[in-house]
């Protein structure tokens, strides 16, 4: 095997550990924590559903590369529970880290190239990586919801918390905001939940 086929190889054998990190997320059938491999699947086949929603034309096969690499870096870094502040702290450095050492075992050009799509979507800054976040936000928002709020009431999540945390869907696509509102209302109206504007 010459080495830039080698090198490709061990970065998918590497890439395969994403199906071992477990996220709070809770997938809708059984209720078993979703692990990062389904949520990049789910979020890519969620772009190709929804993208005609976003306010802003973007390139779907950029964004669906978005979703494919978004959270590889957490192979070494770890799911960082959106709701977790003290983690959060800390997720840039480590993600940075872990970026180094896994884009790193690519040939040069390609590791780049993917390393640039994982910085473009963290930065949030093109029509293309809002659309993604947007997704990457509403994703399992979506999972939450239909399972009844159940990671968001084992953490005590507050509405105030979940509004802030889909920011980036208000930005992409007003169609979309007004969806992920509705399930916002309608889970503080059923208790899974807790209630902002009341405290």
């Amino acid at each position: 095997m010459d080495e830039r086929l080698k090198g490709q190889v061990g970065f998918l054998l590497e890439c395969d550990k994403m199906k071992n990190i477990l996220r709070q997320t809770l997938t809708i059938n059984d209720r078993r924590r979703e692990n990062d491999a389904e949520h990049s699947w789910h979020f890519a086949l969620t772009v190709l559903v929804l993208s005609e929603y976003a306010s802003e034309e973007v390139d779907i096969n950029r964004v669906i590369k978005m979703a494919l690499v978004h959270d590889l870096v957490e192979i070494y870094a770890g799911d960082t529970y959106a709701y977790d502040a003290e983690n959060n702290k800390s997720k840039a450095e480590r993600e940075n880290a872990a970026a180094d050492r896994l884009f790193s075992m690519l040939p040069r050009g390609q590791g780049t190239e993917i390393r640039s799509l994982w910085e473009e979507f963290d930065a949030e800054q093109t029509p293309d990586a809002c659309f993604a976040a947007a997704i990457d936000r509403l994703q399992p928002m979506i999972n939450n919801y239909y399972t009844d709020g159940e990671s968001w009431k084992k953490h005590g999540v507050e509405s105030g918390m979940v509004y802030k945390r889909m920011e980036p869907i208000r930005r992409a696509s007003d169609k979309l905001w007004q969806f992920a509102a509705g399930m916002v209302e309608d889970a503080v109206k059923k208790g899974w939940l807790i209630d902002s504007s009341a405290q």
